[in-house]
């Protein structure tokens, strides 16, 4: 670690982003960091760690499992991250599509005149759209 370089303490570090050290432990035993050892045998952490964790934290909202993390930042092949990436990738559109729809039902019942938007008919469309059933008519026939 060079001398100019931000030193922090594993403390420290798990204040930067809220966790609590033992997570900062854990990834560090399952080979996620790798923090120089001090005199003492103590953690410190350095500028590219704290870009560490933060790479850990964006790829765990995007859905990687720690194992997926794992195999994507300490894979040597350029080929070998981008199968993680790629199995993600899908999976993570899907969770958006499925966001985005239920977004739009929120909006149109927001939007809606009725005093029981769960009887308007464009309401209840949209719900039978969703779920696959086909059209409110269809359903009370």
């Amino acid at each position: 670690m060079k001398s100019s370089e931000t030193v922090l303490t594993i403390g420290e570090i798990a204040a930067c982003f809220g966790l609590a050290t033992h997570v900062l432990r854990h990834w560090e035993s399952m080979g996620l960091l790798s923090p120089v050892r001090a005199a003492g045998s103590r953690r410190r952490y350095g500028r590219d760690d704290l870009y560490r964790v933060a790479v850990i934290l964006r790829a765990k909202e995007a859905g990687f499992s720690l194992n997926d993390i794992r195999d994507m930042i300490t894979a040597q092949e350029p080929a070998a991250r981008r199968d993680v990436l790629r199995r993600r990738h899908a999976e993570l559109a899907r969770r958006i599509a499925e966001a985005q729809a239920s977004l739009e039902l929120i909006e149109c019942a927001l939007d809606c005149d009725h005093d029981d938007f769960t009887q308007c008919d464009h309401f209840q469309a949209m719900v039978a759209d969703r779920i696959g059933i086909g059209s409110p008519a269809h359903v009370r026939a």
